[in-house]
């Protein structure tokens, strides 16, 4: 049976078409795929921004600042201390350091709450192990001149928040960092990265050390923390 070239063009027209539809289609697939990506992410920085309480053109900032210099200077910072160092204005400082506050007030409170049912825990199930006391949470304790332990982690935003006041408190401490698995490079790319005064280190104000299991015996599940120890021992000074 022989197809007249009428029918051939028909054919060869319609495969046209069939295949032109196809690609259209896929197109139309792609295109409505990255048009849902676009949108998802969207939505999760907006939750994100609410969440800190800034608006998107700040979290948009905020998401520069970090891929710029100020990434690299404070990697992993928190937003709000990111906005607020890099703010020319003294009212949008003032404005993110009292977000910053109530921030700290809301996780403070909650992680008290916590802390009492660890020391209850602590009491029920082990109580002849060696106790720590529940210092002042919200802030470092002056009331002694004793040295102080801090137990820090590398990536963690309040291991960084704190590690700044003790440094700037001036006090002797002993850093403590969990995760180093022993490796001294590592303790000293980290004491690099978060400008850990020299001198200080070679006065043995300040002591750079693995964790080798203490924080477990002492850090009672918490991260940063800092130990003080006055007349009764070791206190939890700070988390």
């Amino acid at each position: 049976m022989k197809i007249s070239r009428v029918a051939m063009l028909f054919i060869l027209l319609a495969t046209g078409a069939a295949r032109a539809d196809t690609v259209n289609s896929a197109t139309s697939t792609t295109s409505t795929a990255s048009s849902l990506q676009d949108k998802s992410l969207q939505s999760q920085s907006q939750q994100s921004a609410q969440q800190w309480g800034l608006s998107d053109t700040e979290w948009q900032k905020y998401q520069q600042l970090k891929q710029g210099k100020r990434g690299i200077q404070s990697p992993g910072l928190d937003p709000l201390t990111t906005l607020g160092v890099e703010s020319d204005s003294v009212s949008e400082r003032r404005r993110l350091a009292e977000l910053w506050v109530k921030e700290e007030y809301q996780r403070t409170e909650k992680e008290l709450a916590f802390q009492r049912e660890v020391n209850a825990a602590w009491s029920r199930l082990y109580p002849n192990a060696l106790s720590v006391n529940m210092g002042n949470a919200s802030g470092l304790a002056h009331d002694t001149n004793g040295r102080m332990a801090l137990f820090v982690r590398d990536n963690c935003e309040r291991c960084d928040a704190r590690l700044a006041a003790v440094l700037a408190d001036n006090r002797p401490v002993d850093i403590y960092l969990v995760g180093s698995d022993g490796k001294d490079d590592t303790v000293r790319k980290w004491a690099v990265s978060h400008n850990i005064p020299v001198d200080r280190v070679r006065s043995r104000q300040i002591t750079l050390n693995h964790d080798r299991g203490l924080w477990l015996t002492y850090g009672q599940g918490q991260m940063p923390v800092i130990l003080q120890q006055g007349e009764n021992g070791w206190q939890l000074a700070a988390f």
